[in-house]
This record gives structure tokens, C-alpha cells and sequence, in this order.
């Protein structure tokens, strides 16, 4: 029988060490001949990044190809992925330490096959694909020299017998290089300042011939207003794609004429905001068949699209593909794969019978589903008579029950991005939360993706309001319900969200308390400051810098801290190039100068986002016994206690 206790006091084996040190992130899918490879990101090993191989044998064990010490990571755009490719059984990958492209041939230890750069990592290398032929890599390189940064596709002899060729140069920003079947055509995306690749980007064609481009590269689809997303040739050498040309991510093949047909028109996403390099939400199957991940919101499915157009769904215990690797593996697909309550795992799947075979889970130990919530999809009214979309995580513990009458706690997640969206995977953090009697609520604010062009266009001029207001409105929503306490609300985000984060605690006064993670407190700053990638997201969100300044200041919590009147608890890592240590420490000098409540947590050795076990484990425990003195419920397990000035 369930015991009865105060929310958040509930003791749960759902812990802080559990949550930084029991498992691995998961990606950067590849096949080849049968064998699945991937990428594992290990906070016990420091956050090093492996690549690893399991088959082709069902129930072969997976093995580490990258050495000890070796970290395939690249830094290109700073959020990097692509960061290695397999021909032949060689793997290319870039190294984090130097940034330059190796090559590890089996049993042999990796050797560089790009030149040392004038600099420590000033030439970093992403998104590789070897030719058919397997004597060249096209890639992307991103190139730091004299205080500017020039990025531009390159072709590098796969033995590193010679230096770099550029291919294509002059624009802002390249992704997604792809060779045909046959070796002769290249395609891929390329883009200007201020777009960003889900606003507007071009696919390019043009003939290879010997170590370079022959004519000129002609324009099959994209543009300004159009944004393309994953070129990708089908094995008979026809160039696919996906275009949110009609105001959702499709799928799309170029026919006679260079022609766009849709081949599965419909309200839906197929596709994903490239943040990183190398995701692919389709593949390949025999007999014309292609394998797609699509949906609206969280709730994703993975379906095949027959060759006669039908979209026929799979039956899956999943309702998470992120993040979207989908690959073919003969007749069967393999992929990333999770639902709430079960482990992201790198998983092949069976379309015909729905089979699945996992071959690496991201957690070690498997959770007792006592603790465990199931998330419920929720839309809500929000500013200006629309709606918005969120999953509610109400608390869960099959050993207790939170007292007659009260009710929990809740933390309001605010995704980073801002256009990023809300993963229906399960997620241990939250679970650390709901298992001790607090409510999480994650929103899809306005801006989000997985809702259509239209509704990840709200928050352009709107950072600050449209993402606020929503995540106001999915708290009172909630406390309108009964399902929480209206006086107990917190908020908490990371990067972007933790801007929504400072912006609700500021210019709001719905929420009693706040957690920010590399969040952003001067807009201003992050327009002056950040890398090249971001360095004019800011002009759509708020406006062009620097002409409008005055909207920048007017945005920005550091200057308007009186306004600001709760506790709020500060997250940094101090090697953070995207969101600089500057803005946290600015931040926690104003609050206490304001006396008020609250805590600084610095991080050396973190960049933008906790790779670290330790550190991770630390800013978990740190939020929650933050949230148990603002909010005065007792701990059921032993924390350290953070310093929170002015409490």
C-alpha cells in the first residue's frame, strides 16, 4: 500500500548518479555490407564520443572502432554531427582534438589525412561522403583564419596523398554533400545570412569530373522562403529530397525536367531543422519502397511508403525517432528509436513483420516502470486566441501518494533552439522530477517544430513573448485543471529555453522560481558574440542587429532586473563558445545586487551543454534541493546543499 508523503519529498531509485553516469547518447547511424554503425557520447569517459560496430550476425556484440583517447567529434557550425563516414570498412572521422579528418582502416591505428592547419583545430571537417570508388571524400570544412570563418565544400583524397580541393565556395554556409550512384554528379544545400537552414536553403546539382566541378552548379529546389532538407540519391541514381515548399516538410523526387513530384503529400513533418550535420528521416528499401519518419508534434511513426504511393505505418513500441537516423539495412531499416518509458535505443527494424532487434540501449539499467509517468499530449489556448502544444508528466511512484488536498509542484520546460521541439523519448531527467512528486510539463511553444511552417514562423520578431506566453499558458492551463499547485510553479530551459526561462522570470510574475542552463540573459550580447552558425538567428527572432538596438535591450533580462523578484538558480560552462560564461556571471551580479535569492553553478571543462557525469549529476541534484528550499518540501534522499545567496 502507497504511502502518503509531501510532492517532491518522495524518495525514488530514480537517482542523480543514475540519471549523469547510467547511460550513453546515441547517434550518427550508418550501414554498411549488414553492419550498423553509430556514435556513442560517454559522461563517464568525459563526454568522448565513439564509433561503434554490431553485425552483421543477429545478437553479435557491439565493438568500439575508435581508440582509446580518440573523441569523433567535430566541431563545424560548433553543434557539429556528421563527424565520421565507413567505406569499405575504413572509417573517416574528424578529431576532436585538432579537428582534422582521419583514417582508420581496420586494425590499424588512425592517421591523418588532412593537412595540419596554421592553428590548433582551425580547419574542421564535417559531413563526409566517400565516392563510390572510395578514392575521395566530399565534405564540408569550416575554415578560422584571421578573426573570419569561410565555410565551403571540399574534396580530399581518401590515402591523404594531397591537400584539400575546393569545390564550391562564397556562400554564408554548405551541408549535405552527396555523390550519385555512378560517381558523376554531386548535390548539395547551401545557404545565406541571416536564413538559417530551416528558413531557407538551395539544393545545387553539378557533373564531378577528375578532383573538381565541371559548368556550373544550376539550382533543382530551395530558395530564400523554401527550406530543403536531406538530399539523398535512391540506388537507381534519381536525387530525392524533402521541401517545406507547401508549408510542411515533404518528401519529394526529382522527375523529368528537373521536376519536383511529391511523393507523400500530406499535413505532416517529414523533416527535421538541421542543427547538426547528417540526419536523415528516409532510406531506401528494395522493390522502390522507401522508409520514412514523420508525424506532428512528439508523436512520431515510422511508416513505408510503398511503390505504389500508399503510407503504409509499422507497429512499433515507439513513438520517438530522434534524433532522426533513419538508414537501410537490406529489408530491413536501422535507426534511433525510444518511446516515454522506454530507453532511446539504436534499434533495426523489420518492416514486414515489425520485428525489432536492439543493439545498444542508451541506459544501462533498466527502470522499474513503477517510477515511471507516461507523458499525456496536451493543447492549450494561448495569446492571440491560438493554441499551443505540450506533454504533461504528472508525478508517478508506486510506493507513494502525495497528501489529501495538495497538490504537486510543477517545472515548466522551455526547449532550447528556440526552433527545436519537445522529443517523446524517455527522459530520465524528467522522471528524476515526477518519481519524487513534482509535475514537468515540456511545451512546444510557438516556434517550435513539428507543427508546420506557419507555427515555427511565430516566433519571428516574437523571441521573448510568443515562447513565454505560451509557457505561462501551459502552467495555467494545468493549475486551471487542478492537476497542479498554482503556487508552486517553476520554470527551467537550457540555452534558448533558458532565455524563455529568464524572460518569464522577469517580465512575468506567474512563477515562483527558475532554472537556467547557458542561458541567454543579454540578446544583445549573443547577436555581438556568438559563433558564425548563429550569429544572425537574432534577426528574424528579434530583429536585425545592430538597427535594432533599443529592442535588443528591451529583451534582454540583465536590464531590467528589477523587474525580477524570485529565486533563480544559474547553470555554465565555463568553455562555452555559443552562449559565453560573460552572460550567467553578469546575471547571478545583478541578482545580488538586488539581494535576491539565488545560486551560481560554473562548470570548467563544459561547453554548451553537460557532457560530464559528474557535473551532470551535480546540476540535477543542485535544482532540485534549490526547488526544495524555495518551495519548502524535505528531501527524501541526502543532497549537497547548494549556497543560495539572499535566501
Amino acid at each position: 500500500m502507497a504511502t502518503t508523503a509531501p510532492y517532491g519529498s518522495w524518495r525514488s531509485p530514480i537517482s542523480a548518479e543514475l540519471v549523469a553516469a547510467g547511460g550513453v547518447s546515441l547517434n550518427e547511424v550508418r550501414v554498411e555490407h549488414g553492419s550498423v554503425h553509430w556514435v556513442e557520447g560517454r559522461p563517464l569517459e568525459g563526454g568522448r564520443q565513439v564509433v561503434c560496430r554490431a553485425g552483421p550476425g543477429p545478437g553479435e556484440q557491439p565493438e568500439d572502432l575508435t581508440p582509446e583517447g580518440g573523441n569523433a567529434r567535430t566541431r563545424v557550425h560548433e553543434y557539429g554531427g556528421g563527424s565520421y563516414a565507413v567505406h569499405g570498412g575504413t572509417v573517416f572521422f574528424s578529431n576532436f582534438a585538432d579537428q582534422r579528418l582521419y583514417r582508420q582502416d581496420s586494425g590499424a591505428a588512425p592517421a591523418p589525412i588532412t593537412p595540419e592547419p596554421p592553428s590548433r583545430a582551425a580547419h574542421r571537417y564535417a559531413d563526409t561522403c566517400p565516392a563510390p570508388d572510395g578514392r575521395r571524400l566530399v565534405c564540408v570544412r569550416e575554415r578560422h583564419e584571421d578573426g573570419e570563418v569561410h565555410n565551403e565544400l571540399v574534396a580530399v583524397p581518401a590515402d591523404g596523398s594531397g591537400p584539400p580541393v575546393v569545390l564550391a565556395a562564397g556562400r554564408d554556409f554548405y551541408a549535405s554533400p552527396r555523390i550519385s550512384p555512378d560517381g558523376r554528379r554531386l548535390a548539395w544545400l547551401e545557404w545565406d545570412h541571416p536564413n538559417m537552414p530551416w528558413d531557407g536553403t538551395e539544393l545545387r546539382l553539378a557533373a564531378l569530373a577528375g578532383d573538381g566541378l565541371e559548368g556550373d552548379p544550376v539550382t533543382v529546389a530551395g530558395g530564400p522562403a523554401e527550406s530543403v532538407f536531406q538530399p539523398e540519391w535512391s540506388p537507381d541514381g534519381v536525387l530525392h529530397l524533402i521541401s517545406d515548399r507547401t508549408g510542411w516538410w515533404n518528401l519529394y523526387r526529382l522527375g523529368a525536367g528537373e521536376q519536383l513530384e511529391a511523393l507523400a503529400p500530406a499535413e505532416e513533418e517529414f523533416g527535421h531543422p538541421q542543427w547538426v550535420f547528417g540526419l536523415s528521416t528516409y532510406a531506401f528499401l528494395p522493390g522502390g519502397r522507401i522508409a520514412c519518419i514523420h508525424g506532428r508534434g512528439p508523436m512520431q511513426r515510422l511508416g513505408v511508403l510503398e511503390a505504389d504511393g500508399t503510407l503504409r505505418d509499422l507497429e512499433l513500441p515507439f513513438t520517438s525517432f530522434y534524433p532522426p537516423q533513419l538508414r537501410a539495412a537490406g529489408e530491413r531499416v536501422a535507426c534511433i528509436a525510444g518511446s516515454p518509458t522506454r530507453a532511446r535505443a539504436v534499434v533495426v527494424i523489420d518492416p514486414a513483420g515489425g520485428g525489432v532487434e536492439v543493439l545498444r540501449s542508451s541506459e544501462d539499467a533498466e527502470l522499474d516502470p513503477g517510477y515511471l509517468t507516461v507523458p499525456e499530449p496536451v493543447e492549450f489556448p494561448t495569446e492571440g486566441g491560438r493554441t499551443a502544444h505540450a506533454l504533461y508528466y504528472p508525478p508517478a511512484n508506486r510506493e507513494v501518494q502525495g497528501p489529501a488536498g495538495e497538490r504537486p509542484p510543477l517545472v515548466v520546460a522551455s526547449h532550447g533552439g528556440p526552433t527545436s521541439g519537445v522529443v517523446s523519448d524517455l527522459h530520465v531527467g524528467y522522471q528524476y522530477f515526477t518519481s519524487r512528486g513534482i509535475a514537468v510539463v515540456d511545451v512546444d511553444y510557438g516556434g517550435s517544430t513539428g507543427y508546420g511552417r506557419t507555427y515555427r514562423q511565430r516566433l519571428n520578431g516574437q523571441w521573448g513573448i510568443v515562447d513565454v506566453d505560451d509557457c505561462v499558458a501551459a502552467a495555467r492551463f494545468l493549475a486551471a485543471r487542478g492537476d497542479v499547485d498554482p503556487a508552486r510553479l517553476a520554470i527551467r530551459g537550457g540555452s534558448a529555453g533558458g532565455y524563455t526561462t529568464l524572460c518569464a522570470l522577469t517580465f512575468r510574475d506567474d512563477f515562483s522560481a527558475g532554472a537556467s542552463y547557458y542561458g541567454v540573459a543579454d540578446a544583445a550580447a549573443l547577436a555581438r558574440d556568438t559563433h558564425k552558425f548563429e550569429s544572425r538567428y537574432l534577426d528574424r527572432l528579434i530583429g536585425p542587429w545592430p538597427e535594432a538596438e533599443a529592442l535588443y535591450r528591451e529583451r534582454s533580462p540583465i536590464h531590467v532586473t528589477d523587474r525580477l523578484s524570485c529565486p533563480v538558480i544559474l547553470f555554465q560552462g565555463l568553455e562555452d563558445e555559443i552562449v559565453p560564461p560573460a552572460q550567467a556571471e553578469t546575471m547571478a551580479a545583478a541578482l545580488d545586487a538586488k539581494a535576491i535569492p539565488h545560486a551560481y553553478l560554473p562548470f570548467p571543462g563544459e561547453q554548451h551543454g553537460f557532457r560530464q557525469a559528474a557535473h551532470i549529476r551535480r546540476a540535477l541534484e543542485a535544482e532540485l534541493y534549490f526547488y526544495s528550499r524555495v518551495f519548502g518540501f524535505p528531501l527524501a534522499d541526502p543532497v549537497e546543499p547548494v549556497p543560495i545567496a539572499h535566501l
